[in-house]
This record gives structure tokens, C-alpha cells and sequence, in this order.
């Protein structure tokens, strides 16, 4: 918000959900004589979201399936008219994530929806683009929260592409499997928005390298003396696995009297190295317990 305002925007705040601000933003346009331009569920912003097929069609000859973010339906929608109209071979999917779909026929919970994908998380469809979607859209996925965020490292990764949660859910459709790239032609993915709260990504990072294997969290137990734990490290070292943070854990687990806990985060190159690094502990003598990453 504060970058909004620093581009000389005058911003208001208020309600839990999108739906209360549309309806907060209409009630002060009312008042105001202020001009009132819905986010999604306006023609004139529906044919300009429009414009993204006829690129598309225009750079891509043999374009065969195109998967777009579905929201509250502008762009989705306008993208799959303008393409029908162009080629109605050509396949569209509009993707939905699993807390709040209701063009896939999930009702919309009560109160704000808590999901990555906070930029397509609108409960109610609109009453212009609804009917686009029945018409032109031939199916709807939904995806998982847990693929989002895979989704958006994996983009940071291997693409080098800033993409926020709502944006990067074509490409979660295509890593859960419940879609393949088209056999004939091309698969194009719309990735749509970089709105990314910068505090969160480190939290995404190191869980999707948890997930990976990539990252090993260990409870150890170690002996209460002095070169206890540097012995640990020397022996964690000893296998290849980097050293990313160490904690004392002296109270509130049960211990020996001369023992103590120790929580390890270690960079390792995969699954089966992690499991190496465990033996190994184990077979020095530890209590060694790999913790979740949940």
C-alpha cells in the first residue's frame, strides 16, 4: 500500500474481503461523483484484459492450450472469448486455487480467505464474466496451497521470474499432474501479477527446500560437555552437509541430566544424501531424530 501511495495515489482502506471493498469503493464513488471501475466484472476492463489472446494468437501460430488464473473471470474470460472467436480448437483452463473456487463449484468460506493466491481469491463470480466462463472456458482445475508456493520458487528458480501466488497457479496445475502440455501445438501458461510481500519468500524458500530434500532439520541428543557439540558439527561436516543454523534446545524436552538437545538445519544435496547424514549420526552413537518441516 505504502508503494501505491508513493506514486501519489490517494488510498483508502477498508473491509475483510474484496467484496467489501468493491462495495466500500461504489458507496465512496457515490458520494464523491468520483468514477467507480470495477476490478473485474466491467466490459470495458474485460475487453482490455481481451487484448492478452489477441497477443497471444498473434505470437504463437500453433497455439494449442493456453492455462490462465481465474478469479473473478475478466481475464480468463476475455482471454478464452477472444480466442474461441480466433480458434475454437484451442483449448483454455482457467485455474482455481482450493481456498476459494467457486467457478469449480466450492462454496466460499465465511470471513477473509487466508492463500497465496490472494490476487485470484474472489468469492464471488461476476455477473458479466460468469457467463464467459460457462461459454468459453472448457475447464476449471483447482490446485493446492502447497503447489502455489512450490509454484512460485520453482519460477524464482529455474525462470528467474518474480511471479506472484495468484500468477503462478497454471504453472501448479502443470506440476500437480491434473493437466499435461498439449501432445500437438503449444501450451502457453499466463503468468499474471508480481505482487509478492518480499517478508514471505525466504519462509517459501526454505520450506520448498524442506520439501525437496534439499534441507535436513535433525534433533540430536549430545552429551552436557565441553567439545560436545563441536564434535557433532565436525561429524556433520564430515559427511558433506552444510551447517545453515544450530540451536540449544536445554528445556522443555526431556533430557538426561548431562545431556542436551541440539536442533540442526543442514543444506544437503538431496534425499538420499539427507538419509546418508543420518546414518551416520546415528551410527557415531547419537539419538538422532529428523524433524518435520510442518
Amino acid at each position: 500500500m505504502e508503494a501505491v501511495r508513493s506514486y501519489g495515489a490517494t488510498l483508502s482502506e477498508g473491509g475483510d474481503t474484496l467484496s467489501d471493498a468493491v462495495a466500500l469503493a461504489q458507496v465512496r464513488a457515490d458520494a464523491t461523483g468520483m468514477n467507480f471501475c470495477h476490478p473485474y466484472d466491467d466490459p470495458m476492463v474485460v475487453a482490455g484484459q481481451a487484448t492478452l489472446g489477441l497477443e497471444l494468437a498473434e505470437d504463437i501460430s500453433d497455439l494449442s492450450l493456453v492455462l490462465v488464473p481465474l478469479g473473478g473471470g475478466g481475464l480468463t474470460g476475455g482471454v478464452a472469448m477472444v480466442l474461441k472467436h480466433i480458434n475454437p480448437k484451442i483449448r483454455i483452463v482457467g485455474i482455481q486455487v482450493r481456498a476459494c473456487a467457486p467457478y469449480a463449484g466450492t462454496p466460499a468460506p465465511d470471513g477473509p480467505i487466508v492463500t497465496l493466491a490472494d490476487g485470484i481469491a474472489v468469492k464471488n463470480p461476476g455477473a458479466f464474466t460468469r457467463p464467459l466462463i460457462e461459454q468459453y472456458v472448457d475447464d476449471v482445475i483447482v490446485v493446492e496451497e502447497d503447489l502455489v508456493a512450490d509454484a512460485m520458487v520453482l519460477l524464482m528458480d529455474r525462470g528467474k521470474l518474480y511471479v506472484e501466488g495468484g500468477g503462478a497457479v497454471g504453472v501448479s496445475a502443470l506440476m500437480s499432474g491434473q493437466i499435461k502440455p498439449a501432445a500437438n501445438g503449444t501450451t502457453c501458461v499466463v503468468l499474471s501479477g508480481g505482487n509478492v510481500d518480499l517478508g514471505i519468500l525466504p519462509g517459501l524458500i526454505r520450506r520448498n527446500e524442506t520439501r525437496a530434500g534439499r534441507r535436513l532439520l535433525v534433533y540430536v541428543r549430545i552429551s552436557d560437555r565441553p567439545g560436545g557439540l563441536a564434535a557433532l558439527l565436525t561429524l556433520f561436516a564430515n559427511t558433506g552437509a552444510n551447517l545453515v543454523e544450530v540451536e540449544h534446545m536445554r528445556e522443555g524436552v526431556d533430557l538426561h541430566v548431562r545431556e542436551t538437545g541440539v536442533q540442526v538445519v543442514l543444506e544437503v544435496r538431496g534425499r538420499d544424501h539427507a538419509e546418508a547424514v543420518l546414518q551416520s549420526v546415528r551410527a557415531a552413537g547419537y539419538a538422532a531424530e529428523e524433524v518435520s518441516a510442518g
